[in-house]
């Protein structure tokens, strides 16, 4: 009885109100008087590039309702750290997060605080499904992406020194991945404003195509990849090959075999860092020459070579090259906090990377073993071979 007298904060946005949140907090609530730190309409759209489907008024109310729950406020900052004013106001014990709204921000605060840092894995009540606001978002199921090699060769100011691969997967949308984050969330929007809430059913290659073209308006001065267009319209694991100073690949190979597409998933583990700064410009600082550009496509040939062989060990080690001669063509896109962070996982991957240009988003791992305090993807196999 000691520890429900403990406080106990979550932090969250709580929109579309369902099983899988009311699971989260009572889980929480057994630790002690629970208390609910909101994101506000605004922080939503910041980060989540979307409207809410209920007002922060409307999640207040429902969340108030709840038995398990001693009180509601919406926080008044932004950010992924938008509920720190309030959290250094309650003083709580506990700070309790889930998988995947883990992130070392949130873990780096509440040990200056002083505060108790947990993480809950989703787990649903009873024979319920899993659930997130995501899958429930029926209106919005377009796919992500990842890239994971060789990725910067579909740029011509890339691969006009070297041609090469690069490699993508489409993911399917089970995390609402935030803006500004590495997961070709700006090409996403416009594929949602083309095709409102599905992808058509179309060749993929076709469909790549016309949101290449429709998110390169004629004059853009800083095109868009057409990775992002590809890895978003293309099911399953795609490689590409770009000829010297091509906007387009001439080839593409597509990994249909489930065998392999299942190995891959349980081997990428996610963390959330934070949303790339609005003024970050990874081309500040470039070093891209013919061995730079050379060693990123020797990479992705390795990755694929690995994949296709469900060699971990081969795989591992394309990834991470491919990573490494990233960061030496475009240095902006590491920094000490992103550092330190990969240090803190190192340990247990094999090999990891950032999911976009740098300067935050996400960082991928990739390891046999489970990686503390991450989340698994799932990528898309749905209209493959079409």
């Amino acid at each position: 009885m000691q520890s429900k007298r403990k406080k106990v904060f979550v932090s969250g946005c709580f929109d579309m109100l369902h099983s899988g949140h009311i699971a989260f907090l009572k889980e929480a609530s057994e630790y002690g008087d629970l208390y609910i730190g909101l994101g506000s309409d605004k922080t939503i759209r910041e980060l989540k590039g979307r409207e809410t489907i209920n007002s922060e008024d409307e999640r207040v109310y429902m969340l108030s309702a709840l038995a398990c729950v001693q009180s509601v406020n919406v926080n008044k900052g932004s950010g992924l750290l938008d509920f720190s004013d309030e959290m250094k106001a309650l003083k709580p014990d506990i700070y309790i997060v889930n998988e995947d709204g883990h992130s070392p921000e949130k873990e780096i605060l509440c040990r200056n605080l002083g505060i108790e840092y947990k993480i809950l894995k989703r787990v649903p009540h009873a024979n319920l499904p899993i659930r997130s606001t995501t899958a429930l978002r029926s209106t919005i199921p377009m796919p992500y992406r990842i890239d994971l090699a060789g990725t910067w060769i579909d740029q011509p100011y890339v691969s006009k020194y070297h041609p090469g691969w690069a490699i993508t997967a489409s993911l399917e949308p089970t995390i609402e991945f935030n803006e500004r984050s590495g997961m070709a969330t700006s090409t996403r929007k416009k594929a949602i404003e083309l095709w409102n809430d599905h992808l058509p059913l179309e060749k993929p290659e076709k469909l790549a195509i016309t949101l290449f073209r429709y998110d390169n308006d004629p004059g853009t001065q800083e095109v868009s990849g057409s990775q992002d267009s590809i890895g978003l319209t293309m099911p399953g694991i795609n490689r590409f090959y770009y000829d010297r100073g091509k906007y387009w690949p001439s080839q593409f190979e597509t990994i249909s075999d489930l065998d392999v597409i299942k190995w891959m998933e349980e081997r990428i583990h996610m963390v959330t860092l934070w949303p790339r700064p609005v003024d970050f410009n990874v081309l500040k600082e470039t070093y891209i020459n013919t061995d730079n550009v050379k060693n990123l496509t020797e990479a992705a040939e390795l990755a694929w070579k690995g994949l296709n062989k469900k060699d971990i060990v081969m795989f591992s080690r394309g990834f991470l090259d491919s990573f490494k001669a990233q960061v030496r063509m475009f240095p902006k896109m590491m920094n000490s906090e992103i550092e330190k962070v990969i240090t803190q996982y190192s340990e247990n991957a094999l090999a990891w990377k950032l999911a976009g240009a740098g300067g935050g988003g996400y960082l991928i791992l990739i390891s046999e073993k489970e990686i503390p305090n991450s989340f698994k993807i799932k990528i898309r196999t749905k209209n493959l071979g079409l």
